[in-house]
């Protein structure tokens, strides 16, 4: 007898995208860092993927486990770089550091990004609009610059975006058994 799984990458791409545009809304400027965003990260962003990656492990899926659990994972330490020197815990991350971490981030989403080759075009624009995040905010750090942390915003928010997109699409064209939101070609 043959057990049919469910499919978690949309769960898994809610909680990334969901969480990706509320942060990316702070990073354009449109309000502070606050506790709906640590939350977030944790619970959606952070909690949510790592379900999702775990499941991914029993549908044989390297690529889903790899990237589900990596970046739930990066929520949760997201958040913990965040909430540790507020407890008095740790000290404050310097920015230079920061940038170390999203360029090491940026790095490894490069890498999954050249795994997509084989994937539908929105999950490859997906990883690739990720990369360009990562690089952005890196960027932002190392050189302090403003300009460049608003250009990340709203470069996140399309990214946060296209992957909700991603997730309602698989979604909704498995409820309907044909094509409802197009991902692109293989």
């Amino acid at each position: 007898m043959s057990e049919k799984l469910a499919n978690p990458a949309p769960l898994g791409l809610m909680g990334f995208g969901m969480t990706t545009i509320l942060l990316n809304i702070h990073n354009a400027g449109f309000y502070p860092i606050s506790a709906m965003i640590l939350a977030m990260g944790l619970c959606y962003g952070g909690l949510a993927q790592i379900v999702a990656g775990i499941m991914e492990f029993r549908r044989g899926n390297t690529f889903g486990v790899t990237a589900f659990l990596s970046y739930g994972l990066f929520w949760l330490s997201l958040v913990l770089l965040i909430v540790l020197p507020k407890t008095g815990l740790a000290d404050p991350t310097p920015e230079g550091y920061m940038g170390w971490y999203l360029l090491m981030w940026g790095v490894f989403t490069l890498f999954m990004l050249v795994g997509t080759v084989n994937y539908p075009r929105v999950k490859q624009f997906v990883f690739a609009s990720l990369t360009v995040l990562f690089f952005l905010l890196a960027a932002r750090d190392f050189t302090g610059s403003k300009l460049i942390g608003m250009i990340a915003g709203f470069e996140g928010i399309v990214c946060g975006a296209s992957a909700i997109y991603l997730a309602m699409a698989t979604v909704l064209n498995e409820q309907y058994g044909r094509t409802v939101w197009p991902v692109g070609a293989r």
